[in-house]
């Protein structure tokens, strides 16, 4: 197991870039499989989670040519449906988050699909029901093996239909989409997700000559086609990645520079952070975040106590939560971090609370943050990274921390960062990885 070693203290000077969007790789590379032409897809981030995707793919029998780095082209025009039903495929689809998101291209072009229940993150329950129910509105026929963990969904034909969803669940709204594009006639999807990832999905579909209407916005229509066709897309910037190197930059900055963030499709995340006292520079495309000495929290404008809460776009994303938390403990003031969408997210505090930061978790799903002001350093700790977003807060907090830290189990921030250590250590951070 892969631990990163931290020397605390170390200011971080320079520029980064981010890399593409984690969530919207593992998205249109599965839209990859809607048809047996070519698909070019840029600035794909080299982590794991993408790469198992890529090898998932691989071995289903598409065709995967890596142009450059970052750069592959996908064809799926002999697709092993029998390897998709094997135990192999199966287990290995246990293993990844993403795995979901074949269901509906596989069910729309082939007709059906089966997937084990999904890994990733340990941060609470994440049900599928949205995909399933969606997916029988258009006409398909669902079976649980409940005894293997193994979900089944069959169809002859998909036809297109009305439907409000009961979450607006990203991988749900991506999956429904994606079978949708083929199917017969209109599909109406009320309550969509519509973060920026679904609405580049529908780009690259509407590329790839699917006809979806109501972009960005959470009514989204799909007139069914009949064959798709090949395109060439590009991801967009992690905006995860952006925000947690904002975070790192007002916690150990002395001036940090974030390149082509995309800031149109940042939505409230800058002003997010300007409510914790940073200033966020916006600056063309880039973003930078100068020294900060010390940060101060505001309250709303009664007065009442500062609260960040997570919400479907164009709220807040959760991913970045832990990141705000940790960013909090050395603000002046005070302010309640309500995680509404997963109910074990915030139990990575207790490492912060090791480390002298003062929280009160209240329940499962709220934290009060009571900040340091940079008066009171933390402290260096070993700790294990329970996921990916509360690893790299944890990598934060021991950046700025006093003396040296240990992380262990960091394959998890692996899953969403791309060579991690290298790009810090270039910004002027002590971090090496130890097998």
């Amino acid at each position: 197991m892969a631990s990163f070693i931290i020397e605390g203290g170390h200011k971080l000077k320079g520029e980064i870039t981010p890399q593409g969007a984690k969530n919207e790789a593992l998205q249109v590379l599965c839209a990859t499989l809607l048809t047996d032409e070519e698909v070019r897809i840029k600035n794909v981030p080299d982590i794991s989670d993408v790469n198992n995707q890529i090898d998932l793919l691989r071995d289903m029998g598409v065709k995967v040519t890596k142009n450059a780095p970052g750069d592959f082209t996908f064809q799926a025009d002999n697709v092993n449906i029998d390897y998709t039903e094997s135990q192999e495929f199966l287990t290995r689809c246990a293993k990844s988050r993403g795995s979901v998101l074949f269901i509906g291209p596989m069910v729309a072009r082939f007709g059906k699909a089966s997937v084990a229940k999904p890994g990733g993150d340990k941060i609470g329950r994440r049900r599928l029901d949205t995909h399933f129910l969606g997916l029988s509105k258009l006409g398909a026929d669902f079976h649980h093996d409940t005894e293997n963990g193994v979900f089944h969904i069959e169809s002859k034909s998909l036809k297109g239909t009305y439907m409000l969803l009961d979450e607006a669940s990203i991988t749900g709204t991506a999956n429904i989409i994606m079978a949708a594009v083929l199917a017969e006639g209109t599909t109406t999807i009320y309550n969509a997700a519509c973060e920026p990832y679904i609405q580049q999905l529908c780009h690259l579909l509407n590329a790839m000559g699917a006809n979806i209407s109501g972009i960005a916005s959470n009514l989204v229509t799909i007139i069914g086609v009949k064959k798709l066709h090949g395109a060439q897309h590009r991801l967009l910037p992690d905006m995860i990645e952006v925000g947690s190197y904002m975070g790192m930059a007002a916690m150990c900055g002395e001036g940090v520079r974030i390149k082509n963030v995309a800031y149109n499709q940042l939505g409230i995340i800058p002003y997010t952070f300007r409510r914790l006292g940073i200033n966020v520079v916006h600056e063309g495309d880039d973003i930078f975040i100068p020294k900060h000495d010390h940060y101060e929290i505001d309250s709303f404008i009664d007065g009442s106590f500062m609260t960040l809460s997570d919400a479907p776009w164009p709220g807040l994303t959760p991913d970045l939560l832990s990141v705000l938390l940790v960013v909090s403990t050395q603000a002046k003031g005070s302010v309640l971090i309500h995680q509404k969408m997963f109910e074990s997210r915030l139990f990575f505090v207790d490492k912060l609370i090791d480390m002298g930061a003062q929280i009160i978790l209240c329940d499962p799903h709220r934290a009060v943050v009571v900040g340091h002001d940079k008066q009171i350093p933390l402290h260096a700790a070993r700790m294990t990274s329970p996921d990916i977003r509360a690893g790299i807060a944890l990598v934060i907090a021991a950046m700025s921390a006093e003396g040296t830290s240990r992380i262990e189990n960091v394959g998890q921030i692996d899953r969403g960062y791309e060579n991690l250590e290298a790009r810090l250590t270039a910004l002027g951070a002590s971090i090496r990885r130890e097998d």
